[in-house]
């Protein structure tokens, strides 16, 4: 069923990574977008000014902004949240206010005035679940609750919960996804995002760090692909109470991708594998495969990744070189 035409749509994180280019493709077809962001891991700048576009500074723990925006919009995709590894080992507290409470909030404001909601939540759903490929209904398998990582996990399966009880409840209209690894323009390194990390340190001819022993695969799908399956989900009515994997099946090792990343920089660095426990906190645990079943999304939006890795990372080494000579001049 295809969407009612110039919808406004809500975003809350909006001027981060993915947000940001939601955005551009919602405006590029016509609709409105309001932005919701208090710029912690968001910038301005991923914003391109439009008439259509407005942005709010602000965040999703402020009740009555939230209440007031839903309010104004048709449409509402919750991407907001404490992301990266890195933010979350080192910021475990303010990762669960913003993940369960901000959530909440914004889960009872769609409710509240019946707006269509699709709520982001993450493959790290399935914790350390290395069988594959993983569909939806795959067990979540977690270590101790000492263990930052895992309150992440149960953060965002807390907000799976109560999209999904909302719906079954009070028939509020949501959509889950769990995104696996989305990489492209726009995301930055600061977070514990490995590919645009590992390719910062080839350009500057530093030692690519990769953690562990390297052998630990994931997959890695362009912004533009995961888009494409947001947008579908959100134009399709039968999306509606489901909950869909969107990521790339093409699987590749740390230490490989470290690796193809040199080749592609013709970088002169070499590979330094650190153990877990000098790159994090003590207490920290990975994933030997994180690999999704995307076969519920294709079979009903027709959906399926186009961009291959070498050429998410010839754009990924193109922008970063860029932004390098931008700074030198």
């Amino acid at each position: 069923m295809s969407k009612a035409p110039q919808s406004t749509y809500l975003i809350t994180g909006g001027s981060g990574f993915i947000g940001s280019h939601l955005t551009d493709a919602l405006i590029a077809r016509g609709d409105s977008v309001v932005v919701l962001d208090n710029l912690s891991t968001g910038r301005l700048a991923n914003l391109r000014p439009h008439p259509n576009l407005r942005f709010v500074q602000g965040s999703i723990l402020d009740e009555l902004i939230v209440d007031e925006l839903v309010h104004q919009c048709d449409v509402v995709v919750h991407l907001a949240a404490a992301v990266g590894v890195k933010l979350i080992v080192e910021q475990p507290l303010r990762s669960l206010t913003t993940n369960i409470r901000g959530s909440e909030i914004v889960i009872e404001a769609a409710h509240r005035y019946r707006k269509k909601l699709l709520v982001a939540s993450t493959s790290e759903i399935y914790g350390k679940n290395s069988a594959g490929p993983l569909q939806e209904d795959a067990d979540r398998i977690l270590g101790s609750t000492a263990v930052v990582r895992w309150a992440y996990s149960t953060a965002k399966s807390v907000d799976e919960i109560l999209a999904n009880a909302y719906h079954r409840e009070r028939g509020l209209p949501a959509i889950v996804v769990r995104l696996f690894n989305t990489v492209g323009p726009r995301q930055s390194p600061a977070y514990g995002m490995v590919i645009p990390r590992l390719v910062r340190q080839a350009l500057a001819g530093d030692p690519l760090t990769v953690f562990g022993d390297g052998t630990q695969t994931r997959c890695f799908a362009h912004v533009a692909d995961v888009i494409d399956a947001l947008v579908r989900l959100l134009d399709n009515e039968a999306a509606v109470g489901q909950t869909f994997n969107i990521g790339s099946a093409a699987e590749v090792s740390i230490l490989e991708l470290a690796k193809l990343i040199v080749e592609l920089t013709g970088s002169t660095s070499g590979i330094e594998l650190i153990p877990y426990h000098e790159a994090y906190r003590h207490g920290f645990e990975d994933m030997t495969r994180r690999v999704p079943d995307t076969t519920k999304i294709r079979e009903l939006t027709g959906w399926a990744p186009r961009n291959t890795l070498d050429e998410i990372l010839s754009e990924i080494v193109q922008e970063a070189r860029e932004e390098l000579a931008a700074t030198m001049r």
